[in-house]
């Protein structure tokens, strides 16, 4: 059977492109990678930044992986994230291997954004990776806790288009939300008594994305102080793929509350609702 040159480059195009609508697939798939796990810096509007990656074990350049970005909180730094006994808020343990991690630095151990340069440094960083790893680019997240909550607030905000869904852990309005208008899947939790952060802050951010998802409006159950427990609320009628998840628990201003009062780090319910609900997107 005879097939013409034009026919045959034609199909191959048409297989390329159906391809990337799949997999999403951004331009370092394929690629010999030139990033190894590890600290880098990068220079963005004339001052030097760090940030860290962990490449999974294995990693094969031609599987799109999920980018999941690390944000820590005020007075911590990338280790923060990167280390300690849940690095990643616990997520890099549950991932097995399946997401690149990345634990940006804030200036002077904060996310102001002032002009917006933290949301550009996280650009500049997410730029560098696609272009040398195989990434889902439909399958970009972001979590933090307090400042980091806020700045990945922040980035749904101004790159809705670009994250699949953030995680909030007892953030509020602090690193700005310029746009703010494009529905992103929302994880969020805040503790009842917090000291800090009042959670009136996080239902705030909360209901930005209960509004620009579609959400039926509903008056989340939260436990009473001293209670200890924590509540998990589904809104109801959101538009297809962009959920929204709050839990409210009783304690302070804590990252991985457990049913005490306290920081339960590794057996706090945290990393695994979270996992659950970041993982859910394929």
């Amino acid at each position: 059977m005879f097939f013409s040159t034009s026919f045959v480059a034609l199909s191959a195009l048409i297989l390329l492109t159906v391809f990337n609508g799949v997999h999403a697939a951004t331009a370092g798939c394929g690629k010999t990678p030139t990033l190894t796990s590890g600290t880098k810096t990068v220079t963005v509007n004339g001052k030097q930044r760090r940030w860290i990656i962990r490449i999974p074990d294995g990693y094969n350049n031609t599987q799109p992986y999920r980018l999941i970005f690390g944000l820590h909180w005020r007075d911590g730094d990338m280790t923060s994230v990167d280390g300690g006994s849940a690095p990643y808020y616990g997520l890099k343990a549950l991932a097995k291997n399946s997401a690149i991690f990345v634990a940006p630095d804030g200036l002077n151990k904060g996310w102001a954004n002032q002009n917006g340069e933290d949301i550009t440094f996280i650009d500049t960083i997410r730029q560098q990776i696609e272009n040398d790893l195989c990434v889902n680019e439909k399958l970009r997240f972001s979590l933090g806790f307090s400042y980091g909550g806020a700045m990945s607030y922040s980035l749904a905000c101004s790159r809705g288009k670009d994250f699949r869904a953030i995680g909030v852990l007892s953030g509020a309005l602090l690193s700005g939300c310029s746009g703010g208008n494009d529905p992103v899947a929302f994880y969020g939790q805040h503790g009842v008594r917090d000291s800090v952060l009042s959670i009136s802050m996080g239902r705030d951010v909360r209901d930005r994305f209960v509004r620009n998802n579609g959400c039926q409006s509903m008056q989340a159950r939260e436990p009473a102080s001293n209670s200890k427990q924590h509540i998990v609320n589904v809104y109801q009628n959101c538009k297809a793929d962009y959920p929204v998840q709050w839990t409210a628990f009783d304690a302070d201003h804590v990252a991985l509350p457990g049913d005490n009062g306290q920081d339960a780090g590794v057996n706090s319910f945290t990393p695994g609702d979270v996992w659950k609900f970041f993982s859910q997107f394929q």
